[in-house]
């Protein structure tokens, strides 16, 4: 069974995910980046691919990508960098990147490299839904890989329930139509979106993500959804302790208090 759909089926509330971006702030420590995470108790790891164009990000994670990519990251370096990486982590570890730079990589390829070094799945923002069913579906699935789709409050039902029935693994809610990015707390009509996809009976779980930054924010995900993706406040935080244990430590104390 993948590991998204074992951490799914073992903890099905509660879980937090980390996205932090590969290369940034230094070069060479991806793996200590995840290794940490997981022993202070994160369920799954977004490892963000860096790119020039990073169109569903906000300010943060734009500013960590570039850092990324003036300290020489490519993905052929990522995935020499994760070559050895199931040794020493045994949590869903899940690539978060724009399509650009994985067709130039080539997808069949990309995917045969994500099974090398024990990637589980796959985010891609810019990857629409009918072109991954018309020409990636068949590939990712060959590698068992997931392909997370994310859906916001403007998808119709109609939409959200052809993706449950057509991928597995998790779907993203987007919390909302904005980039990433911290907010203080979700409106009443964000939580409402939370509870309108909750009581839809989906059989995919859904993780919330955009927005995480504190306590409120990831109590009020996890109420309606399996758990929260923290992506631009734990980035922030990394930036500013330049230390991923102090990071992570931070974090959890703030939102588990």
């Amino acid at each position: 069974m993948n590991r998204i759909n074992q951490l799914f089926s073992s903890t099905p509330q509660d879980v937090l995910s980390i996205y932090f971006c590969a290369g940034a702030p230094t070069l060479d420590n991806t793996v200590e980046v995840i290794k940490t995470l997981e022993q202070n108790g994160v369920g799954m790891i977004e490892i963000g691919i860096p790119f020039s164009d990073p169109m569903a990000d906000g300010v943060v994670i734009q500013k960590a990508a570039t850092q990324a990519l003036r300290n020489g990251m490519s993905l052929k370096l990522l995935f020499e960098q994760l070559r050895d990486v199931r040794q020493k982590v045994k949590i869903p570890l899940v690539f978060m990147g724009y399509l650009n730079p994985i067709l130039q990589f080539g997808f069949d390829r990309f995917c045969s490299e994500c099974v090398a070094c024990g990637i589980d799945g796959m985010i891609i923002p810019d990857l629409p839904f009918r072109e991954y069913q018309e020409y990636y579906r068949s590939i990712a699935e060959q590698y068992d890989l997931k392909t997370i789709m994310l859906v916001t409050p403007e998808t119709s039902e109609e939409r959200i329930r052809e993706i449950d029935n057509n991928t597995s693994g998790f779907i993203y809610l987007v919390s909302s139509a904005a980039t990433t990015g911290a907010q203080q707390n979700f409106d009443g009509q964000k939580q409402t979106y939370f509870k309108r996809v909750k009581d839809m009976g989906l059989k995919n779980p859904c993780m919330v993500g955009f927005g995480i930054s504190n306590q409120a924010t990831f109590r009020a995900a996890c109420e309606n959804a399996s758990g929260a993706i923290v992506g631009s406040y734990f980035v922030s935080l990394f930036e500013k302790e330049r230390d991923a244990t102090k990071a992570i430590k931070k974090l959890i104390e703030e939102f588990m208090r």
